[in-house]
């Protein structure tokens, strides 16, 4: 079994050589899902497709959990890769350049290497259990500020519209709490956000294990909090969940608003 770090090397040269198809698209077409926000391109599946199979060269038997459902593998494997090959799918459609490649390394429950990539900037966000957080090989920190001196980026759940009511007051509350609010598009990013200090929290009511494992540790790594709105722990079972992600009395500030 190779090293983390070198898997991490393997990601990370993957999710460059898949990045080309993203900055190269033309004539792109979606294709809906669940609903009319929920959906996929042909360039979801390209870089999935290269991701696993370089991924699959390089880690002999490891499982693959992706977000486009050719791979669905166990987590509970002793090597899995997960992955979402476009994280800002709706951004990408739309030629806002705003979304990311976003691959998680576990074994046996553990998450042990990950890499969130955005082709548009360079901007490459990566960890490795034990080793911190960084980017582009540089090491990055959470901020140490409260909420009250922090910009807190936000997701909508777009595909649970039943969440808007609650998730829209949450929002305010936190705009009247924290300094301005930022609704980008990918949770990917957002977290990568949080665990630079750029700002003090990422939250959102429901998200996927793909759109969050990379940036679960690499928020960790770099001295922050994840958790539940609720409190609890994250889960990684594949199980849709809420996310609250960020610098330690940022989180704590944000769990005290979200109880009021």
């Amino acid at each position: 079994m190779p090293e983390n770090r070198d898997i991490l090397e393997k990601i990370t040269a993957a999710q460059r050589e898949a990045s080309e198809l993203m900055l190269h698209a033309h004539g792109i077409l979606a294709e809906i899902k669940t609903g009319h926000r929920d959906v996929v391109t042909e360039f979801d599946k390209k870089v999935q497709e290269l991701l696993i199979e370089r991924l699959g060269a390089a880690v002999p038997g490891a499982a693959f959990f992706c977000e486009e459902n050719s791979r669905r593998d166990s987590l509970t494997a002793d090597s899995v890769f997960i992955i979402d090959p476009i994280d800002g799918t709706m951004n990408f459609v739309h030629g806002f350049h705003h979304s990311a490649i976003s691959v998680a390394y576990m074994a046996r429950g553990e998450l042990l290497a990950a890499s969130v990539y955005n082709p548009y900037v360079q901007e490459c966000f990566t960890a490795l259990k034990g080793e911190g957080a960084r980017l582009n090989g540089r090491p990055i920190a959470v901020s140490a500020q409260p909420l009250s001196e922090s910009l807190v980026c936000c997701g909508t759940a777009p595909y649970s519209p039943e969440l808007a009511e609650s998730t829209f007051e949450l929002i305010k509350r936190a705009f009247v709490a924290g300094l301005d609010i930022r609704r980008e598009g990918s949770a990917a990013l957002d977290m990568c956000s949080a665990a630079a200090g750029r700002a003090g929290v990422y939250f959102e009511p429901s998200v996927s294990l793909w759109d969050i494992a990379a940036g679960m540790l690499i928020v960790s790594e770099a001295g922050g909090l994840c958790c539940r709105l609720d409190g609890s722990p994250l889960p990684l079972n594949g199980s849709k969940t809420s996310v609250l992600a960020g610098g330690e009395q940022a989180v704590k500030d944000f769990l005290a608003l979200v109880k009021k």
